[in-house]
């Protein structure tokens, strides 16, 4: 469903054109004096337009029902997981910890781990239509935009070494105010 709404999403936008084409070629027409703009064939594209869309909403409801289903299973898996090895931590770690703190790092982790998966599989998808619909408009702008990439990855490979501090840091100082909260 993933799939099938991302597909949807990513076609829309070269049959939309479609439809730019149309107007821009009557409009043509019309200057020229030799015809004028066909209404009918763009009503037409752009009500196979809309069906895309609505069908990409659709695949891409069902597939977030579906997601939310999973995604809270894995969450409960993960959530009794940490409940068995919380209880074989030694005293001396819930000593040094609030409880508050503890509880918040884990529900923290998990709730960003359970938004995570779904997020996953769209950007994937969404990815590899895009790379395809490029292709399919124009290969030397692709190959451009693909030249491009390493060093755009080089770029957030570097930012993201140099955030993921900043990042636990985060996540250490929002364990130690929500534990303080919890313990008030």
């Amino acid at each position: 469903f993933a799939v099938a709404g991302t597909v949807f999403n990513i076609v829309g936008p070269k049959i939309l054109g479609k439809a730019t084409t149309e107007l821009f070629n009557g409009l043509v027409a019309k200057i020229g004096g030799s015809g004028g703009i066909d209404f009918t064939k763009i009503t037409q594209i752009l009500l196979f337009t809309l069906s895309l869309y609505v069908c990409s909403a659709i695949f891409s409801f069902i597939q977030g029902f579906i997601m939310t289903g999973i995604s809270n299973d894995v969450t409960y898996s993960l959530r009794r997981d940490i409940s068995g090895k919380i209880n074989r931590l030694p005293l001396k770690y819930y000593e040094s910890r609030t409880t508050g703190e503890i509880l918040s790092r884990v529900t923290n982790d998990v709730d960003t781990l359970q938004k995570s998966i779904t997020q996953l599989i769209t950007s994937v998808t969404t990815l590899i239509g895009v790379f395809i619909m490029m292709l399919s408009i124009n290969v030397w702008m692709t190959l451009a935009a693909v030249l491009i990439l390493p060093l755009s990855m080089g770029i957030i490979g570097t930012v993201m070494k140099r955030s993921q501090k900043f990042f636990r840091n985060q996540q250490r100082y929002l364990g130690e105010v929500n534990g303080q909260i919890e313990e008030i």
